[in-house]
């Protein structure tokens, strides 16, 4: 199979966890992604996501999770963490190097909190160690879109805070056609993660973190803000942090080094 893409699910208590995976490497990496799981999962998408990975293939196969199939309506960042280390050891993955974007670098850090034993090298990238202000605003008015069902002013409000003013001048194209992308039947799934965001604050605890870390922030991050990241290189003792100019909370999506990067610090930490 190309790239020896994959999908499946992993059982974790009563229901399942879909994940992707690719690449043939002895060594793991697991990816976490952010808010948007809560709109559309990795399910069935192997080939899909499998592109931006290559780098990584020949030393290490790359997992990709989803949050569980059936969550609760009280879901808590750490409850999230609890069960991806459930998928993790119903897969067989003991030890991983783990990259958590946005949400799902708040779901590292209780995973390497929580869970040292499973967690080698930590990537946290344009997240934060708690609910901030500019967070809470985000948040807020994007659970009030989406509970009115404005999925393209949900998707259109997402971008405008997402991307640097040059890529917008090519994805504001699509804005006719944004509220067909990625809608959901229902917004229980998205709603149940926002509300965890909106509870979220491991800032006290991140000095049980004793993995090599890299941070990864955008100077100009309009969701959780530029702070938000040199504060986790401040708390997280072993971390290294490095900030994008120009870029924001997409600079995983725009910089053009970004998986150099990452696979860098990944070689080279002890």
């Amino acid at each position: 199979m190309l790239w020896n893409a994959k999908n499946g699910e992993a059982a974790v208590g009563s229901t399942k966890m879909s994940y992707v995976s690719f690449g043939w490497g002895d060594r793991i990496l697991i990816l976490l992604p952010g808010l948007s799981d809560g709109l559309t999962t990795v399910k069935g998408k192997a080939l899909l996501l499998a592109k931006s990975f290559k780098l990584f293939f020949e030393k290490y196969t790359v997992y990709m999770f989803s949050r569980k199939n059936n969550m609760p309506e009280q879901y808590s960042i750490r409850e999230m963490a609890a069960d991806q280390a459930l998928a993790m050891n119903a897969l067989g993955i003991g030890k991983a190097s783990v990259m958590g974007v946005s949400q799902g670098g708040m779901i590292a850090q209780y995973l390497a909190i929580d869970y040292p034993d499973l967690v080698e090298k930590l990537v946290l990238t344009v997240t934060a160690p708690c609910v901030n202000d500019i967070t809470d605003k985000c948040v807020r008015k994007w659970v009030d879109l989406a509970k009115h069902g404005k999925h393209a002013s949900l998707m259109i409000d997402t971008a405008e805070n997402s991307y640097s003013a040059a890529y917008l001048k090519k994805y504001r194209k699509i804005y006719p056609i944004i509220g067909l992308i990625g809608k959901p039947s229902a917004y229980n799934r998205f709603l149940i993660n926002a509300n965890a965001i909106l509870h979220f604050d491991a800032s006290e605890e991140l000095h049980r973190i004793n993995c090599p870390t890299f941070v990864i922030g955008g100077e100009n991050d309009k969701i959780v803000g530029a702070q938000a990241s040199r504060d986790l290189e401040k708390y997280i003792s072993d971390s290294e942090l490095y900030m994008y100019p120009g870029l924001g909370h997409a600079a995983y999506e725009e910089a053009a080094d970004f998986s150099r990067r990452v696979f860098t610090f990944l070689e080279t930490a002890k």
